[in-house]
């Protein structure tokens, strides 16, 4: 097995090690709706209670997360099917000669065709997002991770990974020139539909999340002070479907200033994100 194979097992391994964390942290959201509303089920007639369309979003937010399970999961048993023997226990693994490095790749060329329904329906949302902009992971070191907006040109079914465009590249790029990137499906997150606000997940103040700095195409770690639906600061003027924020390490005059981003440039932070 090689390097760069080990190196896409270990890091499809801690993709799946987040995925079920934040699967957690949504379950925890769901069951304290669900407590609210089995204790005040006449909440949802109030005028302006958003309940169910929280419990909405935590919903589609679950389905998608387990939905992406499949997909790694199923990535992670093909990876490591190509490299352990076939034969009975102990069995001395024998060389593949061309004739089965052939027969290999028509039988895992076949077994596209008979993936489960949910991964399908994963890999369908990942073909969709073609010419979508979503967040991307374009670098990532010992010291730092970095997201920018990107535009999809292409999903590839077979090896799980995104052809990116970055529209916009930074001024160290000669020449202006944009630059492609081909990622796992690990480095994308897609932002929430501007058209679809109510079947967003809405993050609550305190929590931290990876937003898109205003005036630019990167995206840092903030804290969300204020959502869309609660405007409790009036000498700020927003829209109703932008989160206030405060970014990590953007202070001003020994104070973190809070600005304005629209809902549909926020999304969770990753686990493990540095900066």
């Amino acid at each position: 097995m090689s390097s760069p194979d080990i190196a896409s097992i270990l890091e499809n391994s801690r993709e799946l090690d987040r995925l079920r964390k934040h699967q957690e942290e949504v379950l925890i959201g769901i069951n304290k709706l669900h407590k609210k509303l089995q204790a005040s089920p006449e909440v949802v007639e109030k005028p302006g209670d958003s309940s169910l369309s929280r419990l909405k979003g935590l919903y589609i937010q679950a389905k998608d997360l387990s939905e992406r399970e499949v997909v790694i999961s199923s990535l992670l048993l093909s990876q490591l099917d190509t490299f352990l023997p076939s034969g009975p226990p102990g069995q001395k693994r024998r060389k593949m000669d061309g004739t089965d490095l052939k027969r290999k790749r028509m039988k895992s060329d076949s077994d596209i065709f008979r993936i489960s329904p949910s991964m399908r329906s994963h890999i369908e949302a990942c073909v969709g997002l073609k010419d979508e902009q979503v967040a991307a992971r374009v670098t990532s070191d010992a010291e730092k991770d970095e997201w920018f907006v990107v535009k999809v040109i292409n999903f590839d079914e077979k090896t799980k990974e995104f052809e990116v465009l970055d529209e916009e590249p930074g001024d160290d790029e000669e020449g202006g020139v944009q630059r492609k990137y081909k990622l796992p499906a690990s480095c994308i997150l897609p932002f929430p539909k501007q058209n679809d606000p109510s079947g967003t997940q809405e993050f609550p103040a305190g929590r931290h999340v990876l937003a898109v700095y205003p005036g630019t195409t990167a995206l840092y770690k903030a804290t969300v002070i204020s959502t869309p639906r609660k405007v409790t600061i009036p000498v700020i003027t927003r829209k109703s479907d932008e989160y206030l924020l405060e970014f990590d390490d953007d202070e001003e005059d020994g104070a973190l200033p809070q600005r304005t981003v629209p809902f549909h440039k926020v999304v969770p932070l990753p686990e493990g994100h540095r900066q």
